[in-house]
């Protein structure tokens, strides 16, 4: 193993904590799970995991320094990825209620996949994270690569693992919405998560 077997289960630990706070991606999730059901929520976090993945490499090995110098840059990037949620919750909020008998029409997995990869994406203050987060859980004593590489790949095994979950315990609540006076309160409980989180994200300080 290229890193000490306590420090990696206290970066495992930390991660899980981190992961179950909801951010802009888990928001994605339960909205599309709710929207459109569970297999649509996992694409949306597979989509937005290999945009974090990006970003994990991309912190790991310094790629954040680079857009620290960037402040104009990264705020346009966050404020596309703001716009973005927005205009997906404005679209769920506005939608004409759908009765859950099958006839619904499903959105593409390549389109899911591309809102979840677009979100993370637009999120670069999650590289700044990362480059401040890995570090504290390298031993200076063995190799950094080996070990950087081991913790990028775990935060996005470990991610993806729950955004499922998140996916599946909302595609279950879907249900409950399944008559057209309930699938108004779906759109707008949608519709709502999606708008909140973009302002959010906008209104969020580096």
């Amino acid at each position: 193993m290229p890193m000490s077997p306590e420090i990696y289960a206290a970066y495992v630990l930390a991660t899980v904590i981190l992961i179950l706070m909801p951010g802009p991606i888990v928001t994605l999730v339960i909205a599309n799970s709710l929207a459109y059901g569970t297999r649509t929520g996992v694409n949306s976090a597979l989509g937005a995991r290999v945009g974090n993945a990006v970003l994990a490499a991309g912190g790991a090995f310094g790629l954040a320094a680079l857009l620290g110098l960037l402040a104009d840059v990264f705020d346009i990037i966050r404020y596309i990825g703001a716009a973005y949620l927005i205009y997906l919750g404005v679209k769920a909020w506005r939608a004409k209620p759908e009765t859950l008998d099958g006839t619904a029409p499903m959105k593409s997995k390549k389109a899911v996949w591309g809102q979840g990869f677009i979100v993370a994406i637009t999120n670069p203050k999650t590289l700044l994270f990362y480059a401040a987060f890995f570090p504290q859980f390298i031993d200076p004593t063995m190799p950094a690569a080996p070990q950087l590489a081991l913790l990028a790949v775990t935060f996005v095994v470990i991610a993806t693992t729950l955004d499922c979950c998140y996916a599946l315990l909302a595609g279950r609540l879907r249900n409950y919405f399944r008559d057209a006076k309930r699938a108004v309160i779906r759109n707008r409980i949608t519709g709502a998560l999606l708008i909140g989180t973009g302002i959010g994200m906008a209104l969020a300080r580096r």
